[in-house]
This record gives structure tokens, C-alpha cells and sequence, in this order.
């Protein structure tokens, strides 16, 4: 059997009303499929898609979601009904019936922070389908993440706006790929989801998040020239020949933990909405993307995590300093 045939095949199932209120509620922010859409092309291929609530109240967001191919599936407010149980209700019959009639399907996605939707969830593992949970945090209920297989939050998804401005040619879906971090960034996702990490299969994971992707317009003859010259840029290490591994380099990371050392050892501990203007006055070129991360928030927890700063403070008041000790890495 061909290795893409082994690949995850993905329905998702968006409690639109729950994440539209919690990301506005809790984020300060419509919410955006974009980056959700992201995340499960970099874990399968994506064939079903459908969002639930009563669509009068959430006009504005239509356009959004059937750019991303998401059928909108209308829960219309009932006199003396719930409308929030229609829809629950809507969801779990649709998605107990999918798994049932078609096989192949090996994921289910449920997004939702509403743990009355947990006999879904645990039906559907019953029937021996992977699944993936995506809420809003604060939104979450707790008894919801443990009962899935993997649960990811939406606040952690979220680009943040100063990291990649968007363009009117973003908004209406035109390619991504003129900037070669869309490459490192799906590279750091599917090495997270699957492990070793094919060339073949990162071409595939690109395409399935930019359909137009194209190396030839980035320059490149074909995309083992690509990945030779990210190699040459220090962004990728490549193993064997023909499909070879790729991997995130480590030696790139280190020099950025050197740079981060470095700063703060000269400046002293530095305002946290300021540390990605200061990192790039020490290094223009530094682009949290090309090592992999989807914003300059996970790149900081990630640091944080590995011991190279420390945080402190509250809110908008976080600096930014160096670990009283680092640790062993």
C-alpha cells in the first residue's frame, strides 16, 4: 500500500456557537478556522468538514468558513427550544452516522469546549476512531480533554497578528508559499504529530494547507532543490537519498538559545512584548517560523520550558530575564 494511502483521513466537526463566544469572550477575537485547518493538514488529509448554529447570529463569520471548505449546517432558535441542545444533538447524529457508513474515516476532530459532548467522543473511540478535540481554554471543560486522544487548544493555534501581517491576498485565500517558513513551521508540526518526518510527505502536508503551493515559484526546480537549500541555510538537516528524512536543524535552535543568553546577559531582564523587537536588532533575520513555530508566544514557552529565560510578572507587565540556573538540556 503507498505511503499517502496510510495517511489519516479527517472529519471535523465544528459546536461553531461555543468557539465563536468562548475565542471573543476569552481572546478578544472572532474566531479563525484558518489555524485549525493548519494544524490537522500537518496531521491528515481533511475530507469532511461541517460547523452547527443558527447562522443569523453569525453572519459575518460565513464567508470565512466556506473559504475553508466548512458546510454550514443551520440550528434555527426555536420558540420555547433550546437552541444549543439542537445542536449538540444535530452533531453527534451526524458524526455517529459518518463513522458508521464510512470506514475509511480514521480521525473524528470535534470542536467544542462543552463536555456534554464527551458521550460523543467516547462513542466514537469506541468505534476505534482517533480522536481530537479542539476548544477555546478558558472555555474548555475540564472532563472534555481527557476524554479524547489528543485535545489541542485554540489559543496555542492562533497566530499572533505581529507575526505575520496579513495581506488582502491572505484573506482571500491566495497562496502561502512565498514565504519559505510555511515550509519549516509544517516540517515542526508533522514532526510533532507523526515523528520521522518524509520529504514526500511534507510536500503532501503543504499542498493539503496551500493546494498552490508551488516550489517553481519560489524559484526551485523541484522540491528536493528546496529542501537543499534550507539544508545550506542551516534551517533543515537531511538524511538518505531519493525520499530522504527531514528534520528541524538543532544546530539552528542552539545558536538562538546563544542569542537569548546573550540579551539578556547584556540588557538585563527585558519587557516580554518587546523581546522580538529586541531579538531582531541582535539578528535581522530571526523568524521564529523557520524554527518551526507557529507564533513567537510558543516559541517563548518553548524556551521557557527548556531553561534558557525565565518569566515573571502578570498580564502586560511579564518580563522577560534570565533563569536564576540553567538547566542540564
Amino acid at each position: 500500500m503507498a505511503t499517502h494511502e496510510l495517511e489519516p483521513r479527517i472529519a471535523v466537526f465544528l459546536d461553531y456557537e461555543n468557539l465563536a463566544i468562548g475565542a471573543k469572550d476569552n481572546l478578544g477575537a472572532p474566531f479563525d478556522f484558518g489555524p485549525v485547518a493548519d494544524a490537522l493538514a500537518e496531521r491528515g488529509r481533511v475530507i469532511h468538514r461541517k460547523a452547527y448554529a443558527d447562522w443569523s447570529y453569525f453572519d459575518s463569520d460565513r464567508r470565512m468558513l466556506t473559504r475553508h471548505q466548512v458546510e454550514l449546517v443551520d440550528i434555527p432558535q426555536k420558540m420555547g427550544g433550546s437552541r444549543k441542545n439542537a445542536a449538540d444533538i444535530k452533531m453527534a447524529i451526524d458524526a455517529i452516522e459518518l463513522a458508521l457508513d464510512r470506514e475509511y474515516l480514521t480521525t473524528f476532530v470535534i470542536c467544542t469546549g462543552d463536555s456534554d459532548l464527551s458521550p460523543l467522543v467516547q462513542k466514537l473511540r469506541e468505534l476505534d476512531r482517533q480522536v481530537i478535540g479542539v476548544g477555546v481554554r478558558q472555555s474548555t471543560s475540564k472532563l472534555l480533554p481527557p476524554a479524547c486522544d489528543e485535545f489541542m487548544f485554540y489559543d496555542n493555534l492562533v497566530s499572533d497578528a505581529e507575526d505575520e501581517p496579513k495581506t488582502k491576498d491572505k484573506e482571500d485565500g491566495a497562496s502561502k508559499g512565498s514565504d519559505l517558513s510555511l515550509v519549516t513551521s509544517t516540517l515542526a508540526g508533522l514532526s510533532a504529530s507523526s515523528g520521522t518526518v518524509r520529504s514526500s510527505s511534507l510536500k503532501r502536508a503543504l499542498l493539503r494547507k496551500d493546494p498552490t503551493f508551488s516550489e517553481a515559484e519560489l524559484g526551485f526546480r523541484n522540491f528536493g532543490a528546496l529542501l537543499a537549500s534550507l539544508a545550506d541555510r542551516g534551517l533543515v538537516e537531511l538524511s538518505g537519498k531519493g525520499d530522504p528524512e527531514v528534520a528541524l536543524s538543532g544546530a539552528n535552535g542552539a545558536q538562538v538559545d546563544e542569542l537569548l543568553a546573550t540579551l539578556l546577559k547584556d540588557e538585563g531582564p527585558i519587557p516580554l512584548s518587546g523581546l522580538k523587537t529586541a531579538l531582531r536588532k541582535r539578528d535581522p533575520d530571526f523568524s521564529e517560523r523557520n524554527l518551526g513555530y507557529r507564533n513567537f508566544g510558543s516559541f517563548v514557552t518553548a524556551a521557557e520550558a527548556r531553561g534558557v529565560i525565565a518569566i515573571s510578572g502578570k498580564a502586560d507587565g511579564r518580563m522577560v530575564k534570565a533563569p536564576s540556573k540553567r538547566r542540564r538540556r
